[in-house]
């Protein structure tokens, strides 16, 4: 990445080591219960992959899912691979700032201190993230000697272990029921990428042009975090604006609408599949759901609420919600069939608006209507 007198504009080693320092620990568990734990989720990540394949009627061309690999990680090794992520993803904005600070007076002084502070910053915040992912399917995921991927670099399968214990053990659900649960969701998404090929180039085009439009200038930048920083301390976001929104400009948020409505339809079709199949593999799923849709609707207490507002996560919570109401509509009105017709190009993917209205998507890509 571009630098300006040795700096980068995210001192990125010191955000991982920031994050990892700070992140809460795991639950105490022995060694041969961790090295049993991993050895079932590698499991359930192997046979959920049929489960997900024959109810979606989805599958990678050719068996291409392969060199796809599943990577059970701590929470640790789950900050190094989002880091590694971010600085893929956000070099190209990256740089033009770091261009445009660096022919500035004093820009590498500034580039120095302002790095090391936006690496504190960031791993502040996958710090608090650490401890609550279960698991992620990393589209944009960069191979390093530690963190294998891809052939093609189309992405790895991310279990977090001691989270799914956690939240197993504080749900008081069947753990074996629960890890297969948690791998069928997860699965769901390595499906959605690895059987449409075209979807993490549309994804990544749409974020590129999202950071495209950002203004560049970091005076007006750090303004906007700063903004930011301070409803953090006060408690809640200023007009219950989310940090997302602080930094958005016009022209972000046509994009972020489209991301929007690929991001609910992608998280609520996990949802609708792990439900499908939930019931024919998982004894207690019922159970589960029950217990894992109050806490997730709740949250831990009201500085976690608060920090889910301000952070965006809430947003996350309704593509849940939305994106699977939207799937179930469309499957009850045209079968698995029909409604997989969503994946046949960025044209047949549904708005922000036909999310809230399925038959609306049905309409315009069926022809057909409720009449």
């Amino acid at each position: 990445m571009t630098s300006v007198g040795g700096t980068e504009m995210v001192d990125w080693k010191l955000a991982v080591a920031t994050a990892t320092r700070l992140v809460r620990p795991g639950p105490e568990v022995s060694r041969d219960e961790a090295r049993a734990v991993v050895a079932e989720l590698r499991r359930h990540a192997r046979s959920s992959e049929e489960h997900v394949r024959t109810f979606t009627r989805m599958a990678p061309p050719a068996g291409g899912a392969g060199d796809t690999p599943v990577l059970v990680v701590d929470r640790a090794g789950w900050i190094k691979a989002n880091v590694a992520g971010f600085r893929a993803l956000l070099g190209p904005l990256l740089e033009k700032m770091q261009d445009k600070r660096g022919n500035a007076p004093g820009g590498a002084v500034l580039g120095a201190v302002g790095g090391k502070v936006t690496g504190v910053e960031l791993g502040m915040l996958l710090s608090f993230l650490a401890s609550r992912v279960l698991g992620q399917y990393e589209t944009f995921a960069p191979v390093g000697r530690d963190l294998p991927g891809s052939a093609d670099g189309g992405g790895r399968l991310l279990l977090v272990a001691p989270n799914i214990v956690h939240i197993e053990r504080e749900l008081e659900v069947d753990p074996h029921d629960f890890r297969l649960w948690v791998c069928l969701h997860e699965e769901t998404h390595r499906t959605q990428f690895t059987a449409v090929p075209w979807l993490r180039d549309h994804i990544e085009g749409e974020i590129q042009t999202f950071l495209a439009e950002t203004e560049v200038d970091p005076a007006t930048l750090l303004e906007r975090l700063r903004e930011a920083a301070q409803s953090l301390a006060g408690g809640r976001p200023p007009e219950g604006r989310s940090i997302v929104e602080l930094v958005q400009t016009p022209a972000q948020r046509e994009v972020l609408g489209r991301l929007t409505a690929v991001m609910s339809l992608l998280e609520g079709h996990a949802d609708y599949v792990m439900d499908g199949v939930g019931p024919l593999v998982v004894p207690s799923v019922a159970e589960i759901r029950e217990k894992f849709q109050k806490r997730r609707a709740s949250g831990a207490g009201r500085l976690d609420a608060a920090l889910r507002k301000l952070l965006g996560l809430d947003a996350k919570l309704r593509q849940y919600r939305d994106g699977e109401r939207f799937v179930r509509a469309v499957v009850d009105e045209v079968g698995m069939d029909g409604f997989n017709r969503v994946w046949t190009s960025p044209n047949t993917l549904p708005t922000k608006a036909e999310i809230a209205k399925p038959a609306d998507w049905v309409a315009r890509v069926h022809g057909r209507t409720d009449g």
